[in-house]
């Protein structure tokens, strides 16, 4: 099996992927892709000395052409345009729709068997999107937000407790913002129950401070918004696929029936491997969850079906 990665979109989410593959020498070889050709190449040589001083194996260059993605395992693709002022919501939907199209058509013509995960935002919509330009068949395209959203709520749930890091599992499922559903009843510290340790009111503030992680980074940052976490938490996925680990992550991916929503994309638990994501897991929902979920839901079909009468349409 290939063990090849390519990164479309050389930026800092980007840069953190691909040191994060090298480091651990997870990937013989990494190819960065770029529209800033010396950033691409810049980026590589110092990752590649990274590399060669823990003795990695990894090799990292850049693309001179799309060409050069031939025969990865792996495309992660982190290219998008950030919202700028003026723009509607709408208007940043087309523009990273236009960029998606772009990608994907480049990723179906010289990766046609490569497992992709989309980083790029809206993410349930640049998800749906990379699937319905490229007719993958739904495990070939995985979205990664979920593993980002249950780390800042495990985070979040250590700074109220104070102890526990390294030991708390928290689970998040749902659309990737606004709409995303944290699970207090699916997490735990050590094995023990998140209500057995936290009050209502604590658990409550972890999970809105969880919805609103991201804005608060780009409160602080003033210029740019997260990258480390969401860089580490797309090799995460990258390593469950290269390493075929049947490791369960929730990931944004097509329902097809699951949790009784077909044809949208959404953050559930998946089981991931050397065929992308292999099973979707779903779990019980209690009837607020269920609300919770269906809401999520009803915000990606939005987004969904204005690509379809305004986008796919044109």
């Amino acid at each position: 099996m290939s063990n090849k990665v390519s990164i479309v979109g050389a930026g800092n989410v980007g840069s953190i992927v691909g040191y994060s593959l090298a480091m651990q020498g997870l990937a013989h070889e990494i190819v960065l892709v770029d529209r800033d050709p010396d950033r691409a190449k810049g980026k590589a040589l110092d990752m590649s000395h990274s590399a060669s001083a823990v003795r990695s194996h990894s090799i990292v260059s850049a693309a001179k052409s799309y060409k050069d993605i031939e025969g990865s395992k792996v495309v992660v693709i982190t290219a998008g345009f950030p919202r700028k002022p003026g723009m509607t919501r709408e208007d940043l939907l087309f523009k990273n729709a236009e960029i998606m199209r772009d990608v994907i058509t480049n990723v179906r013509e010289y990766a046609p068997d490569a497992i992709v995960v989309t980083v790029s935002n809206p993410l349930d919509a640049m998800t749906y999107t990379a699937l319905r330009v490229g007719k993958y068949p739904r495990n070939q395209v995985i979205g990664m937000a979920g593993i980002l959203d249950s780390a800042r709520m495990a985070y979040f749930i250590y700074e109220k407790l104070g102890y526990g890091a390294g030991q708390i599992r928290a689970s998040v499922i749902g659309g990737h913002g606004d709409f995303m559903v944290p699970l207090p009843r699916y997490s735990t510290v050590a094995g023990v129950p998140l209500s057995d340790l936290l009050t209502e009111k604590e658990i409550e503030e972890v999970v809105e401070r969880t919805k609103h992680a991201g804005a608060e980074i780009v409160g602080y940052l003033k210029t740019g918004s997260a990258y480390f976490a969401p860089g580490k938490s797309t090799a995460i996925m990258v390593e469950a696929i290269l390493r075929d680990s049947k490791q369960i992550h929730p990931c944004a991916v097509l329902l097809d029936g699951e949790y009784g929503v077909k044809n949208v994309v959404n953050g559930v638990p998946v089981m991931l491997g050397k065929d992308g994501a292999e099973k979707v897991i779903e779990v019980t929902l209690n009837p607020c969850e269920r609300e919770q979920f269906r809401k999520s839901t009803e915000a990606v079909e939005e987004m969904i079906n204005i690509l379809e009468d305004k986008f796919f349409k044109d």
